[in-house]
């Protein structure tokens, strides 16, 4: 498959409901942080995200209320040695470090 861009998605789309796998890039436009926050939230699964922003400060608030176990902030690189999963159908429990023995908490990997 090409790399391929789906413009003018919307939440409701099964593109922005289901995980695809491959060169795919789906974009939903947002009225707000608030909104773009319902939006990533509004999803049955949670492993990986990711935010950009000029300011640090916002992009990590963004950041930590996002229901994923891993979020990369303005593209930050991928840290092996962090706790490893994700939240909802996702899965719950990590992989790695002392957090992996505790597999039924919820944390967040904040990358930068």
């Amino acid at each position: 498959m090409q790399p391929t861009v789906f413009a003018d998605v919307t939440p409701d789309m099964t593109i922005a409901r289901e995980e695809i796998f491959g060169p795919v890039l789906s974009i939903l436009t947002y009225a707000d942080e608030d909104d773009a926050v319902r939006i990533a939230n509004d999803s049955i699964y949670g492993l990986h995200g990711g935010v950009f922003s000029a300011d640090p400060a916002r992009a990590e608030r963004v950041a930590r209320r996002l229901r994923t176990g891993q979020v990369d902030i303005n593209g930050g690189r991928f840290n092996a040695e962090a706790p490893f999963g994700g939240y909802k159908q996702s899965g719950n429990g990590r992989e790695y470090g002392a957090i992996g023995i505790e597999e039924f908490l919820e944390y967040k990997s904040l990358q930068r």
